[in-house]
């Protein structure tokens, strides 16, 4: 993706003299203008800067107003803002940097000292991309069960909590489906834990190619999953599951497993019924659907008490 700059300020030959002065270092792709903080976050909006040079005395809106409005955007959160004036004023200097401004230029400015300072605030910003990419993926694998790529059972727990209070503020349905799989202590002790191992990390794997976008799996543990379907009723879990039963029956396995067939069983509870008012609920029923599951016979899927 191109890199891009966005000038902000009410006058022509400003914006023309630091957009040339970047233009003449190479530091960016594109350029942006704007006349003023409104236009300027309009365009910001539209699309994505990677630094901002912004005038503070402006018409209709100010540098300062166009501040406060990018503070209070998520998205633009880090976004590198460096602010104009022609006023030796500290007090006002003061004021940008505590609403968020990372760097102040008085105009009129050095040539090579905007460079410089630009300079910075890439690098300041690609060192903290770099750090927000790493936080990213170490909490990924904080949240992620390393055999099998769902999630852990801590991180199902707040899946789970933000799932159900988003079902109950939109009144809408979610099925929680307990997975198990069937006789596995008969796979670890034919085959060796090793390919124990194989079989777990390919039931997640269909369990995965299962789901939507929005849905959410975890290894609840040993060789217990579980699914959740926001937005889905009782009889939709059901689908779901008799779906992700079949699935796992009709799966070949690598040698030397190839001759192994592996079924599961699994339990559907559904917010809101009766029986489920809360979290805990859910999974009650999800795992006694389960436990009758096995009870029936296996290789089948149970639902809640209706």
């Amino acid at each position: 993706m191109s890199s891009c700059a966005l000038v902000i300020d009410d006058s022509a030959a400003i914006r023309e003299q630091v957009i040339r002065t970047l233009q003449d270092v190479g530091l960016f792709e594109q350029y942006r203008e704007a006349k003023d903080g409104m236009e300027g976050f309009k365009t910001l909006i539209d699309c994505k800067a990677d630094l901002v040079i912004c005038d503070v005395e402006m018409p209709r809106m100010d540098g300062y107003k166009f501040l406060q409005l990018v503070a209070s955007r998520p998205d633009l959160q880090g976004l590198p803002i460096i602010m104009l004036t022609g006023k030796q004023d500290f007090n006002s200097k003061v004021r940008g940097l505590e609403q968020g401004a990372s760097d102040y230029l008085t105009k009129p400015f050095d040539a090579g000292e905007l460079v410089a300072r630009v300079k910075v605030q890439l690098k300041i910003k690609s060192l903290q991309d770099e750090l927000k990419k790493a936080n990213e993926q170490l909490k990924r694998l904080t949240n992620i069960d390393h055999l099998t790529g769902l999630f852990n059972r801590r991180y199902l727990a707040e899946v789970l909590e933000a799932e159900f209070f988003r079902a109950r503020r939109n009144r809408e349905s979610l099925s929680l489906v307990i997975i198990d799989i069937d006789f596995f202590k008969q796979v670890n002790d034919t085959y060796g834990h090793q390919n124990g191992d194989v079989v777990l990390a390919s039931v997640a794997s269909v369990v995965q190619q299962q789901m939507r976008a929005y849905d959410s799996a975890a290894r609840y543990g040993g060789e217990e999953f579980v699914v959740l379907y926001p937005g889905t009723s009782l009889e939709g879990g059901v689908v779901a599951a008799e779906r992700l039963r079949q699935a796992v029956l009709d799966f070949t396995f690598p040698p030397p497993l190839q001759d192994l067939a592996v079924t599961v069983s699994a339990g559907v509870a559904t917010y809101p019924s009766p029986q489920v008012d809360n979290i805990d609920s859910l999974f009650r029923q999800a795992d006694e659907a389960l436990y009758r599951a096995k009870q029936n016979g296996r290789n089948r899927v149970e639902t809640m008490a209706t």
